[in-house]
């Protein structure tokens, strides 16, 4: 299909929106918050794959704009399906943002950012305690050989490093299964600032994960270990910074 009828047909030009004020007016009647991913087409005819975060009275507290995307711009007819992330969105403009909500301080990512320890540490810097996402991964990588599963360990090794290193609980929830004719993992997980994974979801068909989230658990970890405060040393990481791709060793000979 064209640009146009993808983005006639796949984005929202307000939110809540036609087909998803019934699920507003149902979270605002049960006080239940919520994250919600969607394809965002703004006033000035801007796109971004967008996610809003809300309070329990359904009233929009946070938005974030994908920042990392993958995929290509073009179409490669020997892929078996097109990941044109990079030809429907711009590279989100707004940051890594954390906003507090219902008592705690919770920042968004979606999809391909869980994978950048970038992402985390930037709202870890901003006192997280809880990061949630949304994601689609398909079990087939185009780019190279790799078995299903090491596609969900990657993904949950993702979590629980990050997790563990910036002292909060990551949420995440996939959007699985088959699609089109194409299958995507499941994996949805909930995981705790030591790095535990303590909720898992064991299907692909629609499933409800749960745990009981104990904030100290990051607290004791920002206190100690990962009292940034105490022991980060950024005089020494600014290349992480000045470059985007990698370069030369910058080692010498000690004198």
């Amino acid at each position: 299909m064209s640009e146009e009828e993808a983005v006639e047909r796949f984005f929202e030009r307000s939110m809540p929106g036609p087909e998803t004020k019934p699920l507003f007016d149902l979270a605002a009647e049960f006080k239940i918050g919520f994250y919600l991913g969607y394809a965002e087409l703004t006033p000035d005819g801007r796109r971004f794959n967008t996610a809003i975060m809300t309070d329990e009275n359904a009233k929009i507290v946070g938005r974030y704009r994908k920042i990392h995307l993958p995929g290509h711009s073009h179409h490669i007819e020997t892929a078996p399906f097109q990941h044109l992330e990079k030809k429907f969105f711009d590279v989100g403009n707004e940051g890594f943002n954390v906003w507090t909500t219902q008592g705690v301080r919770m920042g968004m990512c979606i999809c391909n950012d869980r994978r950048w320890a970038e992402t985390y540490r930037v709202m870890a810097l901003q006192s997280a305690e809880i990061v949630v996402l949304g994601y689609n991964t398909p079990s087939v990588n185009i780019h190279w050989p790799e078995a299903p599963h090491l596609r969900m360990s990657s993904h949950l090794i993702s979590m629980q490093g990050n997790a563990y290193g910036n002292a909060l609980w990551v949420a995440a929830a996939a959007k699985c299964g088959s699609e089109d004719g194409f299958h995507m993992i499941g994996g949805s997980a909930i995981v705790s600032p030591t790095g535990e994974i303590t909720a898992l979801a064991q299907t692909e068909d629609d499933e409800l994960i749960f745990t009981n989230i104990d904030l100290a658990i990051g607290e004791t970890f920002r206190e100690h270990v990962f009292n940034f405060a105490k022991h980060r040393r950024p005089e020494h990481y600014g290349l992480i910074v000045e470059r985007t791709g990698a370069g030369a060793p910058l080692g010498k000979k000690p004198d």
